[in-house]
C-alpha cells in the first residue's frame, strides 16, 4: 500500500522504520498499548515508527497531521537537533508533540489529557 504524496512518506527510510519496529523502548510500546493504538485516540488512528520527509516519526496520525514523539534520556543533549526536526516537519504540515519517556511512564494520563485536549482544539470537537 502506498502512501499519499502529501505526507511525504519516505520508502528510503522503511527499513530503518522497521527496525525501529522492532526495537520500541517501553515508553513506546506503553503509548502504543495505552493510548495509540486501535484507533482509541479519539477515534483517530496513528501509525508507529512512520516515515515522513527525511525523519521516522514515533506516532503519525495522518489524518490529523499529528506526529507524537517520546525523548528518552539521549534528547536532553539534543535540543538543537529536535527544534530542527520539528521546524522541518512543520514546514511540510505537521504538529510535533513531544513528551519524554518519564512523562509516559509516571504520567501516562496527564499524556492522554494532552493528546485528547489537543485533538479536541484541532478539530473543534469539544468533549463536555
Amino acid at each position: 500500500m502506498s502512501e499519499p504524496e502529501n505526507h511525504h512518506y519516505n520508502k528510503n527510510l522503511k527499513p530503518l522504520a522497521r527496525n525501529l519496529r522492532k526495537d520500541s523502548t517501553k515508553s513506546e510500546i506503553r503509548l502504543w498499548c495505552e493510548l495509540l493504538s486501535g484507533k482509541r485516540m479519539l477515534g483517530f488512528g496513528f501509525r508507529r515508527q512512520r516515515p515522513v520527509g527525511n525523519y521516522i516519526a514515533d506516532f503519525l496520525c495522518k489524518e490529523l497531521n499529528l506526529i507524537v514523539e517520546v525523548d528518552g534520556y539521549t534528547h536532553n543533549f539534543k535540543t538543537g537537533e529536535d527544534a530542527k526536526r520539528d521546524a522541518d516537519l512543520q514546514v511540510i504540515g505537521f504538529k510535533v508533540l513531544r513528551f519524554s519517556d518519564r512523562e509516559v511512564m509516571q504520567d501516562i494520563e496527564n499524556v492522554r489529557r494532552t493528546l485528547e485536549i489537543w485533538i479536541e482544539e484541532k478539530t473543534g470537537n469539544l468533549s463536555q
